[in-house]
């Protein structure tokens, strides 16, 4: 005998439509965009303007601001991550797949995790926790395979990179500075050719991992 709870198990789960798809995937893109320009407190009605939906299909797919940001990081980290694995696989020289990758993520709007993971939220969600460790295993991987190739200076680390990353590719929130991406990618080649080996200075303090950063974040 079938029980109704087997029943149940047994029913296919149906899939979304795909605009519905469509809807979701342009909420995250204008979110992702509008946190880099002013902070993750942008009023929702704004994000649904510039996705082109109204104010109901915003909430239908996300029910309140939390939830909207942990999606919102968590398609940074994986597109970021994305781009790594192509950088790891296509590129021969260990420091231009690291360039290559740093560009790529800066594209991908990276700048905007800082001020959302300093947000109010579940910052231990499974889904982050799964997004962070694919990211930092990627780039721990390209940082290793620069530095062992003598590429990349030795006292640096995952953290000191994210840190510029988020620092160099988001204006001051509420700047209204609309053309600053044309700066963007000037000054990440700066930084770059300051992470080369050999290294011309001595840094001060220690190298930041995640770790450090995550435990900071939650602190403040």
């Amino acid at each position: 005998m079938v029980t109704a709870a087997a029943a149940e198990r047994s029913r296919p789960v149906p899939r979304p439509r795909a605009d519905a798809l469509r809807n979701r995937e342009r909420i995250v893109a204008a979110a992702r965009e509008m946190f880099v320009e002013f902070g993750p407190e942008v009023p929702f009605d704004e994000i649904a303007r510039r996705a082109g939906v109204g104010n109901a299909t915003l909430y239908r797919h996300f029910a309140d601001r939390a939830e909207l940001i942990r999606e919102v990081v968590c398609s940074v980290m994986d597109r970021a991550s994305e781009q790594a694995e192509r950088a790891l696989a296509e590129e021969g020289d260990a420091f231009e797949a690291l360039r290559r990758f740093v560009h790529a993520a800066a594209d991908e709007r990276i700048g905007a995790l800082c001020p959302m993971l300093a947000g109010d939220f579940d910052k231990e969600h499974p889904d982050l926790d799964e997004a962070r460790d694919r990211i930092e295993s990627l780039v721990e991987e390209l940082m290793a395979r620069a530095r062992t190739a003598g590429r990349l200076r030795t006292d640096v680390a995952v953290g000191d990179l994210m840190v510029a990353l988020s620092q160099l590719t988001r204006p001051l929130p509420g700047s209204g500075c609309v053309n600053f991406d044309q700066f963007v990618h000037r000054h990440l080649q700066l930084f770059l050719d300051g992470l080369q080996a050999p290294a011309r200075s001595e840094l001060p303090g220690t190298a930041a991992t995640l770790e450090d950063l995550r435990q900071k974040t939650c602190q403040a």
